[in-house]
């Protein structure tokens, strides 16, 4: 687990130095705290290749496997092929032995060097036998091309820039931005997609021309051709005939396996425990696979509401697992500025407060921690699912259906607490009239296409390009073909809602604080078998994760299978008018703020009065616009391109 960042220039006149490649590297140095090296060339003219361009490698290492020899940059033996490489490649011993039998000879014992010895053998094509998390650059001298690589699910972040001649790229944007004349253009179609989604969807930026690498493609560039190609294609549309007999052996088979390959390191290493399913059952697989107790971390808060400790407890004692369990009192105030600097771009999932708070507790302890993520998206935990299937219903009913929900329309309330059954009730009439697509969009929103329209100013609405935030789900609900829409709306959250925030979120928190998280729901086997399954499978009696239940019941205590679903979350709503009132007002009705052009100034208004006056909850609508302009102000103004 590390951080990487580098250059590639066909033209003498676009070199990036040692200099600013160690000052690119150097920013991201929290990533790895425990070693760090670059490899800088400046472009030859004259080699057994002909004109070779200028090439620099940075690296920031956080030590997991093979401590002492895991050095990065890396070489294969004649130095034609280099690489730096932020994450892990799980399956690397195997690949390890393939490649001796063919004569590759290692010099360390690490899964980076794998990557070298594999590229020299299949090129490109290396990236579909990894098995993994990870970020990948690759220095290809014999065909004079940089290659960028990003695992199938993106777990890890790949950042770059194509400027003429000259490629830029880095774990995180920040790496990007070190260099003289990059501009901080930003993107006014990418702050409409993060006001939909709460985060800026792949391959975008907030920043004009600088771009995420899309999960599951590779990346080359030669100086004057760029192209992005996707190494992995599962096909949504087909669904494997499995009996429930067959899907239960095959699951337990594949999860267990993802477990054991991830519980490699060199490091202490324990487990996140939430007391939901997901990471709980991943604690219990751990258990079967280990002889030491397995080391287990949460987090409680003084609201109720919010606190899932007494779950986690359970399940650690009937593990018995090492648990350590901290109470927190979030100091919003005081994470705010370390959120706001470490996302280098807007990111309004709240659940990141607790997920920093988390991995910096855990790393007091631990370097590496697995997690239960994707294992919602895989078999359709997610309480919104069955909105999906009640709206399907309804559907079928045809008119008398939508007759239905105009008549729910007029006499439900459209205001209200944002979870309150009424407030919920209404949103889900309200959307009945759209596509399921769309209506699946309308409500994940924070704000939806009727309410982005209310807010900005003609201004800002003369900029937006003339492509709409929805393409971006839309893309995704239509790769199931006429499956039923709870498995659309499930792996659309897959490729988008996962990669985007949760992935983003758990990867930024954790790396600031110096700790290497691994997802074994997202190992990309498991993932398309879950692909495969029919929703009979994943869905019974109202609720999700059936297949899960059955395979693995007897793993957790029955609490914990029949427990309320509780999100990671903060209490903004009452933070909002509370702690954080005087912050949000100041701050998002400040001049610097209005004057920006984005929005109308009495629509911020009219947002925080009602939320003041309790007339609605906005609190994730003003979470997405405090971080907006926060993010503003620590990394566009002020700033200017050398």
């Amino acid at each position: 687990m590390c951080g990487i960042a580098g250059a590639f220039w066909t033209s003498p006149h676009h070199e990036v130095s040692a200099a600013v490649l160690t000052q690119m590297t150097d920013s991201i140095a929290h990533r790895g705290p425990d070693d760090s090296g670059i490899y800088h060339r400046s472009q030859q003219v004259h080699g057994p290749y002909g004109i070779i361009p200028g090439i620099g490698l940075g690296h920031r290492r956080l030590s997991i496997i093979d401590l002492a020899g895991g050095h990065q940059p890396l070489a294969n033996e004649d130095e034609t092929v280099w690489t730096v490489f932020n994450g892990e490649i799980f399956n690397f011993k195997s690949l390890r032995a393939r490649l001796e039998g063919a004569g590759h000879t290692f010099r360390t014992d690490s899964d980076t060097e794998v990557i070298v010895h594999l590229f020299e053998d299949e090129g490109v094509d290396a990236f579909r036998h990894f098995n993994g998390m990870f970020a990948i650059a690759v220095w290809d001298q014999r065909h004079r091309r940089i290659v960028l690589g990003r695992d199938r699910l993106g777990q890890k972040p790949l950042y770059f820039r194509v400027q003429d001649d000259q490629l830029l790229f880095g774990s995180e944007l920040k790496a990007i931005l070190q260099v003289p004349g990059v501009p901080r253009e930003v993107d006014p179609g990418a702050i409409d997609a993060y006001l939909t989604y709460q985060y800026v969807p792949h391959p975008r930026t907030i920043f004009k021309g600088i771009h995420k690498l899309p999960p599951g493609c590779y990346l080359t560039f030669d100086g004057q051709k760029l192209e992005v190609i996707s190494y992995w294609n599962p096909d949504f549309t087909q669904e494997a005939n499995l009996s429930l007999a067959d899907a239960k052996a095959e699951l337990v088979e594949l999860f267990t396996d993802s477990v054991r390959l991830r519980l490699q390191a060199d490091v202490p290493l324990g487990a996140f425990l939430s007391g939901g399913v997901d990471s709980s059952l991943v604690v219990a697989t751990m258990k079967q696979l280990t002889d030491q107790p397995v080391k287990t971390f949460s987090i409680g808060f003084p609201q109720k509401d919010y606190d899932e400790t007494s779950y986690a407890r359970l399940v650690a004692e009937h593990l018995g697992t090492e648990h350590h369990e901290f109470q927190v009192t979030p100091d919003a105030v005081e994470i705010l500025p370390k959120l706001i600097h470490h996302y280098d771009e807007p990111m309004a999932d709240s659940s990141a407060i607790p997920t920093w708070y988390v991995s910096q507790m855990t790393r007091e302890h631990v370097t590496v921690a697995l997690s239960g993520d994707g294992g919602d998206e895989l078999f359709a935990g997610y309480d919104r699912y069955k909105a999906v299937r009640w709206a399907a219903m309804i559907d079928k009913l045809g008119p008398f259906g939508r007759l239905a929900s105009r008549i729910g329309m007029k006499v439900l309330p459209a205001g209200g607490p944002q979870k309150s059954i009424l407030r919920r009730g209404y949103r889900f009439a309200e959307a009945m009239s759209l596509s399921p697509a769309r209506r699946y969009l309308d409500w994940i929103s924070i704000f939806n296409e009727t309410r982005r329209g209310d807010l900005y100013s003609d201004a800002f609405l003369a900029q937006l390009p003339e492509s709409d935030p929805f393409s971006f789900l839309y893309q995704a609900w239509k790769r199931v073909g006429q499956r039923d829409p709870l498995i659309a709306a499930s792996l659309a959250d897959l490729t988008t809602y996962l990669p985007c925030d949760l992935n983003t979120k758990v990867d930024i928190a954790a790396m600031a604080n110096a700790l290497e998280c691994r997802q074994p729901f997202l190992d990309y086997r498991l993932a398309e078998f879950a692909i495969r399954l029919p929703s009979k499978w994943k869905w019974r009696g109202g609720r999700g994760k059936f297949l899960l239940k059955h395979a693995f019941g007897d793993r957790l205590p029955k609490a914990i299978w029949n427990r309320k679903k509780m999100g990671f979350g903060v209490p903004l709503n009452t933070w909002f008018r509370g702690q954080l009132r005087d912050i949000l007002h100041d701050t998002l009705l400040s001049e610097a703020s209005l004057s920006r052009g984005y929005f109308q100034p009495a629509a911020v208004r009219q947002l925080l009065d009602e939320h003041d006056q309790n007339q609605f909850d906005h609190s994730a609508r003003l979470w997405a616009l405090l971080v907006l302009e926060l993010w503003h102000q620590e990394w566009v103004d002020g700033h200017q391109a050398a």
